[in-house]
Order: structure tokens, then sequence, then C-alpha cells
């Protein structure tokens, strides 16, 4: 009998990230693709609605709001689920919730309705991305852990890229009735191929000794050998006996959960501003035809600005490398807000500073997500992930009437005056975070 213990986190983090890996943490990031394309498929689908239902746009106002409320609890709901029950379970419940009850909003026939089952599908969709996070997290090499998760939570702007390339081609075909069922089905569907194919993080295996046997097999297939006795542990993870909210309170965790709940606040407030008002406030300026465009930029300088940061802080860790993404956030919300937007304006310098101040307000919001892993263990990390991006979310909401009084008071100076306030909050709460992943 082999009564010498091995420590599963220690393996992990000191080992190779192999073939099969790899191949999990790409499973991981499908999901969050799904996750990221159905989140989209209403804004897409609203002016056909409206046409449907001869509703004006405002009548949408809160179908987008109690989306974001649905996805604030889903997080905490999610992340309760993950630590306790498995962040593979509350993965896939997630992808069969928000696909399924998309799959019904393809049925409804009011607004109320609409609003009813836009609630639920946050849930679904909000306990996703916790989820995700940890499964990505505990699964590779520490050296490799922000690029890992980075790259899963990246794939949210690729899903909405997903979302539009397919209500461009299913909304003149079946209609939005059918782009939500084909929106409701695909993550239905993949959701069942992940039961086969995607395993339950080792480092939540290690805590339960019946399920050893599972995590021998994950371990080899990763490209170890533990023998078929082999006792675990991870003293690096310390345990909570219940994990629940007000875990992430208690003495150990409260000054970084408060940090983090205060930069995922303004960071999200910032992301959203830029998602919901950027095209408004170009075609107000006089340059409709780049409405899309600078939305567009927005998104993608955010996906080269994740990778980048997340491959900086492998090397100089969190602090260093995301206070300084944020101070350029700031700056160059501030160089914008200097800039003139009209007709005659030069279309370039508006181009190349959207993308660079996009860019890296989405790269500090999406390499939180690796910081929030780092800075909780195993036993509550989900919960302290979904929370604090549940927490984001009220940005979101914020950001509906923000961004509209902004516009309204002062236009694209005021604007950006308040993306730059929101992130000048963002760098104040990361710098009073203590457990910042440490350079390598």
């Amino acid at each position: 009998m082999n009564t010498a213990q091995v420590d599963v986190g220690r393996l992990l983090d000191e080992g190779n990230w192999s073939r099969y890996q790899k191949f999990v943490v790409l499973l991981t990031a499908l999901t969050i693709i799904f996750d990221g394309a159905d989140n989209q498929l209403l804004g897409f689908a609203i002016p056909s609605m409206m046409r449907d239902w001869s509703l004006p746009r405002a009548a949408f106002a809160n179908v987008a709001a109690v989306g974001f409320v649905g996805m604030m609890i889903g997080g905490a709901i999610g992340g309760i689920v993950g630590d306790r029950l498995g962040r593979r379970v509350a993965l896939i419940a997630s992808m069969l919730t928000f696909g399924t009850l998309t799959l019904i909003i393809s049925t409804v026939h009011g607004i109320g309705a609409l609003a009813g089952m836009r609630f639920l599908v946050g849930l679904g969709l909000g306990g996703a991305m916790p989820n995700a996070t940890a499964l990505s997290a505990e699964l590779v090499p520490r050296r490799f852990r922000p690029f890992s998760v980075t790259l899963t939570i990246v794939c949210i702007p690729l899903g909405g890229t997903l979302a539009g390339i397919l209500a461009q081609r299913a909304l003149p075909a079946v209609g939005w009735r059918g782009l939500f069922m084909i929106g409701g089905l695909v993550p239905f569907v993949v959701a069942f191929l992940l039961m086969a194919l995607l395993p339950e993080s080792p480092r939540f295996l290690a805590r339960h000794p019946r399920r050893w046997p599972a995590l021998i097999k994950i371990l080899q297939r990763a490209g170890y050998s533990p023998a078929p006795d082999t006792a675990f542990a991870d003293p690096h993870e310390q345990g909570v006996a219940r994990v629940s909210v007000g875990t992430l309170l208690s003495p150990e965790f409260r000054a970084d959960t408060v940090a983090l709940w205060g930069a995922y606040l303004s960071c999200l407030l910032s992301v959203y501003l830029g998602f919901t008002w950027v095209p408004s406030m170009l075609t107000g300026a006089g340059l409709p035809s780049l409405a899309a465009t600078g939305l567009t930029v927005f998104n993608l300088g955010g996906v080269v600005g994740a990778i980048a940061g997340s491959l900086v802080i492998s090397r100089m860790g969190s602090k260093v490398t995301m206070l300084t993404m944020t101070a350029g956030a700031i700056a160059g919300a501030l160089v914008m807000r200097s800039m003139v937007l009209s007709p005659s304006s030069p279309i370039l310098p508006i181009v190349v500073m959207l993308a660079i101040t996009g860019g890296l307000i989405n790269a500090v919001q999406t390499t939180m997500f690796a910081l929030a892993a780092h800075v909780y263990p195993t036993s509550v990390r989900s919960t302290g992930v979904g929370v604090g991006s549940g927490i984001g979310r009220a940005g979101a909401v914020l950001s509906t009437y923000a961004g509209a009084w902004a516009l309204d008071t002062g236009g694209s100076p005021a604007f950006f005056s308040l993306v730059a306030g929101a992130m000048s909050v963002c760098a104040i709460s990361l710098a009073l975070i203590k457990r910042h992943i440490p350079a390598s």
C-alpha cells in the first residue's frame, strides 16, 4: 500500500503543459465562445423584434438590464456550485441552462416574457465564466496560468463576433426566432459533447478521496504516472469547510475581496460604456460610417492586449503589468477627451485611439480573471471569481445610465472623462490588492 501523499498542486505547478492539458483549455474556451455569442444575440435581434411587436428601442432597455442582473446572480450561484460540486458540473449545467432558455426565447410573444427569459438566460451565462476560469487555472502549470485563463476569457468577444456572423446570415433567412433557436440549440448540443470530453479540475478532485481514481486517470492523460493507490494532498490550497459569499469577506480574504470588487465594478463600467455608447457617440458626431468600425477595433484591440498582457504577467507579475495597462487606458481616454469628433475630423487617429484605449481597458478586464483565480484558493476560487464578475455586472447596468448622462451633458469630452475616472478607480483598487501574481 502506497502511504506517501502526492502534492497535486506542486506536481501541476512545476510540470509541463501537455497536449491533453491544452486540449482541455480549448474545450473550456469553447464554452466561453458560446457564452459570449448567446450574450450578444439580443442586441442583433432587437431591430427585428421592434418591427414585429411595433415597439420602440427604449422598450428593450429593461430587458438588457434584467439580463445583467441575472448574470450578477448567476455568477454567485455558479461559483458556489462549482466550489461545492465541481467546476465541470457547474460549467456544463450553465451551458444547458442558457442553451435551453435561449431556445425558449424563440417562442415568446411579448416584452414581459422576453425579460423573464432573458433574466434566466443571464443566470446560466453568469455561471459559466467563474467555473471556466477555475478549471483553466487549476489544470495548467503556474507559469502558464495567466495565459491559460486569459485565453479562455478573451473568447467572450470572439463569441460576440460569431453571433454577428450568425445574425447576418440567419436573420434574413429565418428571422429573430430562428436566430435564437440556432443560438440555443448549438450550446445545448455541445454541452452533451462536453459531458464525454471535459474532465474535472484535478485540484478539486484532490480534496475528495473517493474521487482519486478519476484524478489518477486525468493525471495519466496529462503525462504523469501516479500509482493506482496514490494518496493526494494540496497543502498550499487550504480548504474552507462550507463555501458561501460570506467566506469572501472573512478576515483572510476581506481586503483583497473588496479591492477586487472595486476593480471589477469600475473596469466593467468602462468596458460597457464602450460596448453600449461608442457607436451612438460616433453616429451623433456625424461619423455613422465609423460606428461599427469603432466598436470592432475597441473589441479586437482587447483581444490583442489581453493575450500580450497575460504573457507579460507571466514574467513580470500582475501588479506592475495591470497598473501599467490601466495607466495607459487612462491616458488614452484623456487623449480622446481632447480630440474633436466631427465629420471633418481625420478618421485614422480616431480609429487608432479607440483601438489603443479599448484594447487596454479590455486587457485589464480580461486579465482580472487570472488575478482573481490567483487571489483565492481552490476551495473558494469559483465563488470568488463568480461574485467578483457579478459585482462587475453592476457596472454594466450603471453604464446604460451613466453613458447617456455624460453624452447628453457634455458630449464626447464628458464621456471620455467618465471613462478616465472609472479606470482611475480601477487603478487604485488594483494597487490595494495584496495577493498579486508574482513575477516568475
